[in-house]
């Protein structure tokens, strides 16, 4: 992350901070002169609502921003790029949690992706505001950035053989050990559902298997990597397939909160699964009513191409299992239908353990960072049985396809291992303040703190 939260600046101008209930009585700024401005300006502490102050000699003396204390860290998320460019400062000592989410909001308000066009300007720079815990701060946006990064490259620079570059750099970074499995490698290591999705691409297949830590717990997280969907045979739409460089983005997630949980250096072992792959078209591509056998040698009938994400999935779930840890995070742009039912700006939460699901929903409260719990609904499991394979992928029914793809995962997966499947959109198709039109980190900073707990114990 470049210098957006600094130490100290020159003549820093001071940002005053006002709620509306605050706003009613603008005699509090004790300056006439700006008392009259914000007023003429009809200030009125509303989340988002900026006034410049204007000094006696037409600079800008001050700035007054509108914010919801229970709108952070979005409320000053919009300053550093509609304010002027320059150094500002809080003027009000906020407590060590709202200044943290406060300075979180304002670095993820300044992110733009340059990797292929600068911007137009420089967002506004920060002076950190006092007690907050730099680090953690630091961790979390650089965290969000990497993953916004990620999803918003094109697949021709972020196909499974890039993506695998970066994660094992990260690996690198922190002396994770990583064992790959690349091409025909994956038959060789019984991963053949990532082999059958990603065979038809020029850019191999690979399962990419990291260890890091030795704490006693250990936990274990799978993203989905599809790089880009074609949707196969049953190809995508031309407006389907537009979006789809951001199909890797259940990998991007689940590589953040790895850098995440090395970075803090968490008291647990953590065991991370990258199936990579792209969803291309040639003669060798996998076809409708194919059956192949998983890592776990239950049989798969393929019920469209278009829904591949499980199939990489299923595989990586296994070895994750394999690995036996104490709780199994997956993340992954799974379904449309999640989309249907909850929009794409809350992700849906999977989830077969009750304390698990309630303490990541309860992290997503508490840090404006949302996500919403769908049903693993038994029943609904017989729409996806096979009349001639152990389970169908997609089954005939168009209804309820969020929770058939949740309950083909935990098709893979033992009863009693504590286990969240998020299905997330991770990308802003609006713009809103820290949140710009592109790549998504969603409910990840929540995980983080969910995990964070978890590692004490």
């Amino acid at each position: 992350m470049r210098d957006r939260l600094i130490d100290e600046g020159p003549e820093a101008i001071p940002i005053l901070p006002m709620k509306e209930s605050e706003a009613e009585d603008l005699s509090r700024l004790a300056n006439t002169r700006w008392e009259r401005w914000a007023a003429a300006s009809s200030f009125s502490g509303k989340a988002g609502q900026v006034c410049l102050l204007p000094g006696e000699d037409g600079s800008l003396d001050g700035v007054l921003a509108g914010y919801d204390p229970d709108d952070l860290p979005w409320s000053f998320a919009a300053l550093p790029t509609t304010l002027p460019e320059g150094v500002y400062r809080f003027k009000t000592i906020m407590d060590p949690w709202s200044a943290g989410l406060s300075a979180l909001g304002w670095a993820l308000g300044a992110y733009s992706f340059e990797r292929y066009k600068k911007p137009e300007r420089e967002p506004a720079k920060l002076i950190w505001p006092k007690g907050v815990a730099r680090d953690e701060v630091l961790r979390q946006v650089n965290a969000v950035y990497l993953v916004r990064d990620l999803i918003n490259t094109p697949a021709e620079d972020m196909g499974p053989s890039a993506l695998a570059e970066q994660a094992e750099e990260i690996a690198e970074t922190y002396g994770a050990r990583v064992r790959r499995w690349v091409g025909e490698e994956l038959l060789e290591g019984n991963f053949p559902l990532v082999h059958t999705v990603g065979r038809a691409a020029d850019d191999p297949p690979r399962l990419l298997l990291l260890h890091w830590g030795e704490g006693e717990r250990h936990l274990a997280l799978v993203g989905k990597g599809v790089t880009f969907d074609s949707g196969g045979l049953d190809i995508k739409s031309a407006e389907g397939m537009k979006l789809m460089k951001k199909d890797m983005g259940g990998a991007a997630h689940a590589l953040a909160l790895a850098r995440l949980v090395m970075d803090a250096d968490l008291p647990i072992r953590l065991t991370l699964v990258l199936p990579l792959v792209e969803n291309a078209i040639s003669g060798n591509a996998f076809r409708p009513l194919d059956i192949f056998k998983a890592r776990n040698g239950s049989t798969v009938e393929i019920g469209n191409t278009d829904a591949e994400g499980r199939l990489i999935l299923a595989d990586a779930l296994c070895l994750a299992v394999e690995q036996k840890p104490d709780m199994l995070l997956d993340f992954a742009t799974l379904t449309g239908a999640a989309r249907v039912a909850l929009g794409a700006e809350v992700p849906a939460l999977f989830s077969s353990d009750e304390e698990l699901a309630a303490t990541w929903l309860s992290a997503g409260q508490k840090l404006g960072d949302p996500l919403w719990r769908l049903p693993l609904h038994k029943p609904y499991r017989r729409l996806i049985d096979s009349r001639i394979a152990d389970i169908h992928s997609t089954g005939d029914s168009g209804l309820g396809g969020a929770i058939t793809a949740a309950l083909f995962l935990q098709h893979f997966l033992p009863d009693a291992l504590p286990w969240g499947h998020l299905d997330v959109m991770a990308y802003n198709s609006r713009a809103r303040p820290g949140r710009p039109i592109g790549g998504e980190a969603m409910a990840l900073r929540a995980a983080y703190a969910m995990i964070s707990d978890w590692s004490q114990g």
